[in-house]
């Protein structure tokens, strides 16, 4: 009984090792590590939830390991083309107190000349309409000679992708979807439909509740609040730190975790760890993956939520080392 006892503790210890061994492993990979992502980001910025200027000031500091080719602005609400170069011109003011610490930061002129106006309203019942400059451009950077995949990553609706891949179907080779649904899928649901129900090969990680452990959850303690955390270590650090908190005081920045997801962990495999969560595959075509339903994985009501909080701390101190970047002398 003992000797049996002692086996399986063993077993069990092993098991664990093993384990955390293959996570460590895959969470080597990614931007962090050096593998630069193709990357254009489709935002509803500027329309009913601040929290899209949350996250393009994040992915404005994570710039420099990013090979950035578009900003789109994409329905629903108010949100312009305005309101991304908004963002820019703080990331302008704290620009050369980057390019200190890595050289490789797009300069700014080099970003306004990606933002482009997507579509402005919804799409009609079939779920496209007309090209827009924001549906164009996807096209013309997923027909580019480059061998790498094209990360989309949808922050609102996902109405310019649709429209873009109703125009020219060939492009889905190179795409490879990251889109945060819920209540986005809902401001353009026809949208949406048209790409599940016509386009199964499509990739597309389609998150509609794994991306709330941004927030919810996790290590929330000290200074690893959602509150703390911003007045502590973004607030007065920069023009982009306090152009962040004007816009909203906690951190909330739900559309974050399409990005942590290129920046840790292997982005060819969603079912594998990331910072920005972990998926799992349907039968509903090849490349299609959305939250895991393992209850253990849920964060009260939001299954999958635990794949991406349980980074927490890894990603907010990463955060926390840059955001010293634009604060002067640190």
């Amino acid at each position: 009984m003992y000797a049996d006892h002692k086996t399986c503790t063993a077993l069990i210890v092993l098991l664990l090792a093993l384990f955390s061994e293959h996570v460590h492993a895959e969470l080597a990979k990614g931007a962090l590590a050096g593998e630069r992502p193709r990357v254009i980001v489709s935002t509803d910025i500027g329309g009913s939830d601040p929290d899209d200027f949350q996250s393009m000031v994040h992915l404005l500091i994570y710039a420099d390991v990013l090979d950035m080719e578009g900003l789109i602005s994409s329905p629903p609400g108010g949100g312009r083309v305005g309101h991304i170069h908004e963002t820019i011109a703080a990331y302008e003011r704290d620009y050369s107190q980057f390019k200190q610490h890595s050289p490789t930061y797009p300069a700014p002129g080099r970003l306004r000349g990606l933002v482009k106006q997507g579509a402005l309203n919804s799409s009609p019942i079939e779920g496209f309409s007309q090209a827009t400059e924001g549906s164009n451009w996807l096209i013309h950077c997923a027909g580019a000679d480059d061998e790498r995949p094209l990360y989309v990553l949808v922050w609102g609706s996902i109405t310019d992708v649709a429209q873009a891949v109703h125009d020219v179907p060939g492009i889905k080779k190179k795409l490879r979807v990251y889109s945060i649904a819920s209540w986005n899928t809902a401001m353009d649901q026809a949208a949406r439909d048209y790409l599940y129900k016509n386009h199964p090969d499509l990739w597309w990680i389609e998150a509609d509740t794994t991306f709330r452990g941004m927030y919810v959850g996790g290590n929330q303690k000290g200074d690893l609040g959602n509150s703390a955390f911003l007045k502590q270590h973004v607030s007065g650090h920069g023009a982009l730190g306090d152009f962040l908190v004007a816009k909203k005081a906690d951190i909330k920045m739900g559309d974050t975790p399409s990005l942590l997801y290129l920046l840790k962990g292997d982005p060819d495999a969603p079912e594998g760890a990331h910072w920005g969560g972990s998926f799992v595959k349907t039968d509903h075509g090849p490349n299609y993956w959305t939250d895991n339903p393992d209850p253990s994985l849920n964060e009260g009501k939001y299954p999958g939520a635990k794949t991406v909080n349980q980074w927490r701390e890894a990603y907010l101190r990463d955060w926390q080392t840059r955001m010293n970047w634009a604060a002067t002398g640190m």
